[in-house]
């Protein structure tokens, strides 16, 4: 696996495909990693096999990337920065983002900041939570600096804890990316985001807030809900997939190179 740096921090990354095919980054969510959440479920290669070059890294605090213990490592503009970091290593002047859950806040603020290099972008497992938040996520970060998944009682504690101790996380690294990773944009904010945006959400999960919601405050946002998925369980829905490669295939020409 390749690496690059961004921030005094080496972040590893996949790049997969036809290197002059229209680019995809993929940016993974909270406790995951690029395997767990897109190679895993079949992203990589379903990308590719569509004709697309797939770019994915594992966050700072995650996977195979260095993992400071310091919330200030993880607002969502440094998270951004390591996306546009990673896009000017490769030297890919445009690129579709696929944000899932975190990765899609972290994909929010890249494309507000950065739209003429993020051109086009997809959100998963997060709606309306982009702006109005993700519950309490104070239960989460106990969880995870509990002895052990049987000291957490709080039942999406414990769903994150197990999750985190399956990918053997760094729980010190994600208690304190959950200090500062979950800051919201303002409403106003997600109406400067010009770009197509596809928004797909699982209709039992109970954590990323309404698609529809959010892609009504967006100028050219679309929902799609993921029928009978949760937010674990929604990232690799084949419905979902076929919706986003619809969806690119649609506005490829943003990204062609």
């Amino acid at each position: 696996m390749a690496e690059f740096e961004n921030g005094g921090y080496r972040l590893h990354f996949i790049d997969e495909g036809d290197r002059d095919a229209p680019a995809i980054f993929l940016v993974h969510g909270f406790a995951s990693s690029l395997r767990v959440n897109w190679v895993d479920p079949g992203w990589v290669k379903a990308l590719t096999d569509a004709g697309y070059r797939a770019v994915a890294f594992d966050h700072r605090g995650h996977g195979q990337s260095d993992k400071p213990r310091e919330g200030s490592a993880y607002t969502p503009e440094a998270m951004a920065s390591d996306v546009l970091a990673l896009a000017d290593h490769l030297q890919i002047e445009t690129a579709a983002l696929f944000g899932y859950s975190m990765g899609a806040r972290v994909s929010a603020f890249a494309g507000l900041r950065y739209p003429d290099r993020f051109p086009l972008l997809v959100f998963g497992g997060l709606g309306s939570g982009l702006v109005d938040g993700v519950g309490d996520w104070d239960p989460i970060a106990e969880a995870l600096l509990a002895p052990s998944l049987d000291d957490v009682s709080h039942e999406r504690g414990r769903m994150f804890r197990a999750f985190a101790d399956r990918t053997r996380s760094d729980r010190l690294a994600l208690a304190a990316c959950i200090e500062t990773s979950r800051k919201e944009l303002t409403a106003d904010e997600v109406r400067q985001i010009r770009q197509p945006v596809l928004i797909g959400v699982g209709t039992k999960d109970d954590i990323a807030g309404s698609p529809e919601a959010l892609a009504s405050l967006l100028p050219a946002g679309e929902a799609f809900d993921i029928p009978g998925r949760d937010h674990m369980l929604a990232v690799g829905d084949r419905l979902f997939k076929a919706k986003v490669l619809e969806f690119l295939d649609v506005h490829r020409a943003l990204i062609a190179r």
